[in-house]
């Protein structure tokens, strides 16, 4: 057993030195503003969105940008009255268009046929991809342009703070974000020479330029996990930028632990290719990452740990317990846990780890009963990551 803890210490050891630096709080573009503002059409998805539609519109009407920008919202057959609410909004410099989506072709993920339509109604050099939950602060629009600017990226991303008001939300939602990075190190998504690409569908400003040279939304039309698609389409031919912001925010709520399970369910086996390999090496992965160090340390609390434990393998078991909780810690920091509750949540890792492969399992078997991936009132059974 110890040179099971062993190993599963020095793959922490790993994670933390040489991964990126993915535990860490990440990059964040500087509040600046942009030395020339190039035109930018703003293109947001919609359906059934009708109780975030018009703050969401509104914040992004109001953005203080030196040059000239416009909002596309594409009502993707939405059975409520989100285009009629989002037509209302006060829009005296007539920034709004409104268009309802045509019918979605065989092939196409519903977003992504709706990203299509509203990318095809400009020929602005900059396209803001943006989702119909959230929030933009004022200067957001110019501190994006001002980092594509500065970084010389094709494409910019950026993670946007989650809603993380209720208990579970306060559980889980950090974990999120963590997982995430662990996954897609942003060190290594903003270096070049890496071929790890990934993006964060929140925020996405890219080139039209750069959209055109992959063949447009068209070159991943099938693709459910379309952020990290299109980033990987377009680090191909150009370096693209990922890091975190305070300058956008979700307002979609998770307020019970089932939204969360089918929040992380959505994508997760997608994530894997629908493939059971890649799940049973998931299961048996985190089960050594998160469940060895555990045992062993419960192991030296309850004094039943190895026979002829060493000191020596009692650092190694405490370094690799501590190792993993230290990990999880700027994630916590970032969504305003105080310092105990910060601990607890590391302490906690293991449990919430177990939660995020319970979903991902869940939509393993969901996805082999033939259900597949279901959003917004949309089954999906194929699809690519």
């Amino acid at each position: 057993m110890i040179w099971l803890v062993i190993a599963a210490t020095l793959a922490w050891l790993w994670l933390i030195f040489l991964r990126g630096g993915f535990h860490a709080t990440g990059p964040e573009l500087p509040l600046l503003r942009p030395r020339a503002a190039p035109p930018v059409c703003i293109v947001v998805p919609a359906r059934d969105e009708a109780g975030t539609i018009e703050a969401v519109i509104a914040g992004l009407l109001a953005q203080d940008y030196g040059g000239p920008f416009r909002v596309v919202l594409v009502d993707d057959n939405s059975t409520d009255a989100t285009a009629a609410l989002a037509r209302a909004i006060p829009d005296p410099a007539r920034r709004l268009t409104v268009l309802t989506g045509a019918p979605r072709p065989s092939g196409w993920a519903g977003k992504l046929w709706a990203v299509d339509q509203g990318v095809s109604a400009g020929t602005e050099e900059l396209v803001l991809l943006t989702d119909a939950d959230i929030l933009h602060e004022p200067s957001h629009l110019a501190t994006l342009v001002a980092g594509m600017e500065r970084t010389g990226a094709a494409m910019v991303s950026e993670m946007v703070r989650l809603n993380c008001t209720s208990f579970a939300e306060r559980a889980l939602v950090p974990a999120f974000v963590y997982f995430f990075c662990m996954l897609y190190p942003f060190a290594w998504v903003n270096d070049p020479r890496r071929t790890t690409a990934a993006a964060a569908g929140g925020t996405i400003l890219i080139r039209r330029q750069a959209l055109a040279r992959i063949g447009g939304i068209a070159a991943i039309k099938g693709a459910l996990i379309d952020d990290v698609a299109l980033a990987r389409a377009v680090k191909r031919s150009a370096p693209i930028w990922l890091g975190h912001t305070s300058e956008a925010r979700s307002i979609r709520p998770y307020p019970d632990f089932a939204d969360i399970w089918r929040m992380i369910a959505r994508s997760a086996y997608v994530q894997l290719g629908f493939s059971p390999v890649l799940l049973l090496g998931t299961v048996l992965g985190m089960g050594f990452l998160f469940g060895v160090p555990v045992i062993g340390f419960l192991g030296l609390v309850d004094g039943q740990g190895p026979s002829g434990l060493h000191w020596l393998d009692q650092v190694i078991v405490l370094t690799g317990f501590f190792a993993m909780m230290v990990s999880f810690d700027a994630a916590s920091r970032r969504y305003g846990s105080g310092q105990w509750a910060r601990f607890l949540a590391a302490f906690c890792l293991p449990l919430i780890a177990l939660f995020y492969l319970a979903a991902t399992i869940g939509a393993a078997i969901d996805h082999h009963r033939g259900r597949g991936v279901v959003w917004k009132n949309r089954a999906y059974t194929e699809g690519s990551a």
